[in-house]
């Protein structure tokens, strides 16, 4: 019995797979509304383009970049020296050494008037001005720690450091360079890269933020197109030409400035699109099979453009032999 139910739960799969096999090869034909595209250059552009700059002056030591490299925000950049840092260090570090005497000295002259006044030999005036002069020494102890404090971090803010993660575009200096504070070391191209449009004024009507483009694969050497939006339509004109920022996931590294061919929508109207495997092809002719599965009739179609979309990667535009509701069979 165990057998038996086995065998039938085999055939059973069996039944719904080849049920579903034949419900993926056919197709039903229906009119649907696809965008007329256009053909148009984009330029790969950053989102930003921010420069690394030098937060003290003096020389740069060492460049640790060139263009082209990757880096990471904070990443050490580049380093600046300056021979007044390293003079102002050793003179307030001879300052504290000194400080630190005077007060280590004005401890123990307190500690001795205490005990003096204790036992009554000196009056109580004396251990107060013993108390000021070891809180002046402390104080002055103190604030000369704090400047040199401040040297220090001058030393730190040597490093030049990278603002975000990206590309380096440009080197503004060379090692042994001059800079003053504030001055640009480095342009640094944010990673995250966007396409730039440039279209025909004569479509700036039916162009919106929210429409799709297409990038052809051929352009970034893969066989898939790639699809993104449109994020923000300029409304200044500029040499006759409407000006929008699109967003494509998955672009790849590319020079900033580069320019791709890219397909945006010039309007919409009605077309019969199917995928290119319904399609077969003999002594020249495209043919496309209608009926039901292990029945069917081929039909003479004529073939548009390519039309591939995210749903359908492969689809292609059919101008005629279809017609609506007619039920296609993968051959």
């Amino acid at each position: 019995m165990r057998m038996r139910w086995t065998m039938s739960g085999a055939v059973a799969a069996w039944l719904l797979g080849a049920v579903a096999a034949h419900a993926a090869a056919t197709l039903t034909v229906a009119e649907t509304r696809i965008s007329d595209e256009k053909a148009v250059f984009a330029t790969v552009e950053s989102i930003s383009v921010v420069p690394a700059r030098a937060r003290i002056g003096g020389t740069v030591v060492a460049l640790k970049v060139r263009e082209g490299d990757s880096v990471t925000r904070g990443q050490e950049i580049a380093a600046i020296g300056d021979d007044k840092l390293t003079l102002q260090m050793n003179s307030l570090d001879a300052q504290i050494q000194a400080l630190q005497a005077q007060a280590t000295q004005a401890q123990i002259d307190y500690d001795r008037t205490s005990g003096l006044v204790e036992r009554g030999t000196l009056p109580r005036t004396k251990l107060d001005e013993a108390r000021t002069a070891l809180n002046v020494a402390e104080n002055n102890l103190r604030a000369k720690t704090a400047e040199r404090s401040v040297v220090q971090q001058q030393f730190k803010e040597g490093q030049v450091l990278s603002p975000d993660d990206g590309r380096v575009l440009k080197k503004m200096i060379t090692v042994g360079s001059v800079v003053l504070q504030g001055d640009p070391i480095v342009t640094v191209a944010q990673q995250h890269y966007k396409l730039r449009l440039r279209v025909p004024e004569r479509h700036a009507r039916v162009l919106k933020a929210g429409d799709k483009i297409r990038v052809d694969g051929s352009e970034f050497g893969d066989q898939m197109a790639k699809f993104g939006t449109i994020d923000l339509v300029y409304p200044q004109i500029e040499d006759g030409r409407v000006v929008a920022d699109a967003t494509v996931e998955g672009l790849p590294q590319y020079f900033v400035g580069d320019r791709l061919r890219v397909l945006i929508s010039g309007g919409e109207r009605p077309a019969f699109v199917i995928p290119a495997k319904f399609i077969t092809t003999e002594f020249g002719i495209d043919y496309v099979h209608l009926g039901e599965p292990g029945k069917t009739m081929a039909v003479p179609v004529q073939r548009g453009r390519e039309h591939p979309t995210q749903e359908m990667p492969d689809g292609l535009e059919i101008l005629s032999g279809l017609r609506p509701g007619d039920r296609l069979v993968q051959p």
